[in-house]
């Protein structure tokens, strides 16, 4: 069944709405088109001017997925696009037309083709479409079990005094998997990622029991991963507010610092889609640079 509707002046047709998208937790399409119209006040500022990646579920979280890039030639012509140079590309491309989600009508329609997950860089396109220096520095804080999120905060509360010592103020939020990541307003000093990777290596160093600063799979049990290279400016990381495919709806969560502080248990900081529209009524954007 499809379903014509108009949001902001655009004319969208929203399909297959009753299909669950989380069958564990019985979360349909029209309730991610729901979250992500509700959570658009919060979500388009960390979107806007930064090229989409999105990750789609088409037959939802237990069926296949794809990462998508490349704006699809059917996408609206109102959607607005960057061409972009694409070095590496597994398809060849010399260039890659990504979407850029500016507003609302944007968002609805690529939650309408179940793109349950955003992914951005830490770096914005202009006006002209033409890349922008990186305003972001991000640290992406991945536990290697039987580490969890708890220490993943442990690790965060360490970096957010080494960050504050350098002048910068981090902001923490879940990924909505199984770790965590800090965002901090980049100044651009010096190239993003080997700062990262300076100030990874210098935890790992002071902290060998509990932090690592490489991939390695073997050097990872137990401790907690900061993945500097996000900061690497070919790579997105999962944008504040978006839903992750898990079993449950889980969202991209931004946090206060006090929940950081205090959490004694992983589900502490488990948040579905309604648990952070609620916190978004109640708090607003916990993630905004105000």
């Amino acid at each position: 069944m499809k379903v014509p509707v108009k949001v902001d002046g655009r004319e969208l047709t929203l399909s297959n709405l009753d299909k669950v998208l989380y069958p564990e937790y019985g979360f349909t399409k029209a309730e991610v088109i729901d979250y992500y119209s509700r959570v658009a006040p919060v979500l388009l500022p960390h979107l806007q001017g930064r090229p989409l990646t999105v990750k789609r579920y088409p037959n939802g979280v237990t069926g296949q997925s794809f990462f998508e890039k490349n704006a699809p030639d059917h996408t609206p012509s109102w959607v607005r696009r960057a061409t972009l140079p694409a070095p590496g590309s597994t398809k060849n491309r010399e260039t890659i037309d990504f979407a850029v989600v500016d507003d609302l009508p944007t968002l609805v329609y690529y939650a309408n083709l179940a793109a349950l997950e955003l992914h951005v860089p830490q770096w914005r396109v202009g006006e002209d479409g033409e890349p922008l220096p990186p305003d972001t520095l991000v640290f992406d804080l991945d536990p290697g079990a039987p580490a969890t999120i708890v220490e993943c905060c442990e690790v965060a509360l360490m970096l957010r005094e080494v960050l504050k010592s350098e002048g910068l103020t981090a902001r923490p939020k879940t990924s909505g998997s199984k770790g965590m990541q800090l965002y901090a307003d980049w100044d651009c000093r010096e190239e993003p990622a080997a700062y990262a990777r300076r100030l990874a290596r210098l935890l790992e160093k002071e902290h060998p029991k509990q932090v690592v600063s490489v991939m390695t799979k073997k050097a990872r049990p137990g401790k907690v991963f900061i993945d500097w290279s996000q900061n690497n400016p070919a790579k997105t990381t999962v944008a504040p507010y978006s839903l992750r495919a898990r079993e449950q709806p889980t969202v991209s969560t931004p946090l206060l610092w006090k929940e950081v502080e205090g959490c004694e248990r992983p589900e502490e900081l488990v948040f579905t889609a309604p648990d952070v529209l609620a916190r978004v009524e109640k708090r607003g954007d916990l993630f905004s640079r105000a």
